[in-house]
């Protein structure tokens, strides 16, 4: 390769893997399989290696992982959280050996599973749990102590008061529970995240600790970074003493003499990666005597006493037999590819997701063509691409009508989504009940996603207005239920009628409208029968609504489904008119943002009075921001506030305000 075609390329490099990089370590997604990611670093590092004029200060081949995001607070590693050098073969795994047989003779190993999830590091003072932080870029993370509180693997009181020990670990989430809140996020209209890792991530950096809770998250924890109070000498020396303070350690790690066994666990880990319940990348091996590391140090990027196996992803070639498309709870259309059975990854694939249109036409795929399927780090495998078109073979095209309910389906501007936008159809009634029925909606005490979802599946509710239909005789015979249960019920949904009419236009799940744009919509135009006949222009020149929002209103107002839903429920009795009052238009044309802690009034209270006098809120700051009203614990938002020049006021400011 000549120094031009070099340099053109190495650009190129940086730019798509500093891309990926952000994508995977701060959006907590990938776009690409981890194999695919490894050829593209591994050629980078080949031309910087051939040119090393061309190795610039921005390069991905400096990085250690991700950076540390501004919504937490920054930690300095004492001890910097080094990643590894890849090995993609045999091969390579004996050249570190001669590598580190040159300097250590004697060196043994440590094998042990690479788990892939987000490292962390753990730090206790006098025995308790102190600190928690990302890896961020290997010297500088984030501080989510908070959020790893509520792993219930990581001990927060050690067996042993150490007056300090840093421990690393893998935070991860098992497949089975990937699998269950991947179903739940599709259940409440929400993008799922595409494996186990990316969930992991996700949720370990969530701004709140009880959503992070919720997802049952797990570590295993790998290495101690700095320990006072224990003298430590070889690595399987500090993983068992750190089990003994009960910390969950790697599953299983193995000390080896010489790197023919040390193959033959490696071996042995990829043969049972497939069954055991949580994802790993590879298997790392380690150097196992502290002396030996320190006399073999470390480059820039790796240590020189640590190598981590990369297992290739399997792929197939099948033939592309025929596609299913279902109408998943949101409206989406989903593409599902059945391919002629291929055992893949130790298990038999008939099946494999297309994800959506751009993919189809990306890829060129139709029925009848033989195509590569892998199974490269995700739960559900993929088309990687297609070998051969079958004759006369045409580019699949997702139907113009949802399978599910015949209506004409809509690809909106800026969507990859093929989608069914009928308020009716049967495909997503269930997800249409529980927002519905949710708090923040219609709020029917009592109507949660199990008690709605036995009433779908023994035929009592088949469209929304159904709710307000039961029959006290019918719930009472169902299992757990009884006469009581279903008293309740029924004067809860009876109670939800009197609300005031923006839960219900927020309840009807308008795309794109929220809340707030459900109380704006309803204190321009007052009662539902003026917002049904209402022109998108007429919406959109509401302040803070935009064209999108506007053509989304007066497009699911024209539906025949959704007047027919508003006219039941408008024989059922429901509210139709907007219960708001203005006490004085004293806030008007201001926009207030709510941050830290408020200790006078819960947010939901300052909003409503601060609605009240005409204003209204905003979740982020900008230069259309009236006021930043700030409670105790104020954080980016009140900097941004600062910086803006914006003014922030208290609550007791507040309070003189509204008098």
């Amino acid at each position: 390769m000549d120094f031009k075609t070099a340099q053109q390329k190495a650009q190129q490099l940086r730019d798509t893997l500093n891309y990926h990089i952000h994508k995977y370590y701060v959006e907590n997604t990938n776009e690409i399989s981890d194999y695919d990611y490894d050829m593209m670093m591994r050629e980078l590092q080949e031309i910087e290696t051939l040119y090393p004029v061309l190795l610039t200060a921005d390069s991905p081949t400096h990085r250690v992982g991700g950076s540390a995001e501004g919504q937490f607070e920054e930690v300095r590693h004492a001890v910097r959280m080094e990643s590894l050098q890849d090995a993609f073969s045999e091969e390579e795994i004996r050249d570190f050996d001669r590598r580190v047989k040159e300097v250590c003779p004697d060196a043994q190993y440590v094998v042990e599973p690479k788990i892939d999830g987000l490292s962390v590091s753990l730090e206790y003072r006098d025995g308790v749990f102190t600190i928690g932080s990302t890896r961020g870029d290997g010297d500088v993370g984030e501080n989510v102590t908070a959020n790893l509180r509520t792993v219930r693997s990581i001990p927060l009181k050690i067996k042993k008061d150490l007056p300090l020990i840093e421990v690393r670990g893998e935070v991860f989430m098992s497949r089975e529970t990937f699998s269950k809140l991947a179903e739940q996020q599709d259940l409440n209209g929400e993008k799922p995240f595409k494996n186990p890792r990316n969930a992991a991530a996700g949720s370990l950096r969530q701004k709140k600790p009880e959503i992070t809770a919720q997802r049952q998250l797990d570590i295993f924890c790998f290495n101690i970074q700095q320990v006072d109070g224990q003298e430590i000498t070889s690595h399987k020396q500090s993983l068992d003493f750190i089990k003994e303070l009960g910390f969950r350690t790697v599953p299983f790690y193995t000390l080896f003499d010489n790197i023919d066994d040390v193959l033959g666990e490696i071996r042995r880990i990829g043969s049972v990666r497939d069954s055991l319940p949580f994802d790993i990348d590879g298997a790392v091996v380690k150097v196992n005597d502290f002396a030996h590391r320190e006399m073999l140090g470390s480059t820039a990027k790796f240590p020189r006493w640590a190598a981590a196996f990369k297992y290739p992803p399997e792929e197939k070639e099948t033939t592309l037999i025929d596609v299913e498309v279902n109408v998943g709870r949101t409206g989406v259309l989903t593409p599902t590819g059945v391919f002629e059975p291929v055992i893949l990854a130790g298990t038999t694939v008939s099946r494999a997701t297309l994800h959506n249109e751009d993919f189809i036409n990306e890829k060129q795929l139709g029925i009848g063509d033989r195509c590569i399927i892998s199974k490269a780090g995700d739960i559900i495998p993929e088309v990687v691409r297609v070998v051969k078109h079958a004759e006369n073979s045409s580019v699949y095209k997702l139907p113009d009508v949802c399978p599910s309910c015949g209506s004409k389906t809509v690809r909106e501007e800026g969507e990859a989504a093929v989608r069914c936008i009928n308020p009716e159809c049967p495909a997503q009634l269930l997800r249409n009940l529980i927002h519905f029925c949710s708090r923040d909606a219609m709020d029917i005490e009592g109507m949660g996603e199990a008690v709605l979802e036995t009433f779908v599946e023994k035929g009592l509710i088949k469209t929304t207005p159904d709710i307000f239909t039961l029959k006290r005789e019918d719930i009472a015979v169902i299992d757990r239920m009884g006469e009581k249960s279903a008293d309740n019920l029924i004067a809860a949904a009876e109670k939800s009628k009197q609300n005031d009419l923006y839960k219900l236009v927020y309840a009807l799940g308008i795309r794109h409208i929220g809340q707030k744009a459900a109380k704006l919509l309803c204190d321009k135009f007052g009662d539902m029968d003026s917002i049904m006949n209402a022109t998108a222009e007429e919406i959109a020149s509401i302040d803070g609504f935009g064209s999108i929002m506007a053509e989304s209103v007066y497009e699911f107002m024209l539906r025949e489904g959704t007047r027919d839903i508003i006219a039941k429920l408008k024989e059922l009795g429901l509210n139709m008119k907007s219960l708001r009052e203005v006490k004085d238009k004293r806030f008007e044309g201001m926009t207030f943002v709510l941050t830290g802690t408020l200790s006078k009034f819960t947010r939901n209270e300052a909003s409503a009075i601060i609605e009240e006098f005409g204003g209204k809120t905003a979740s982020s700051v900008s230069k259309k921001t009236t006021c930043v009203l700030a409670g105790e614990d104020a954080g980016s938002k009140l900097r941004k506030a600062n910086e803006l020049g914006i003014r922030v006021i208290s609550e007791d400011e507040f309070a003189e305000m509204i008098g």
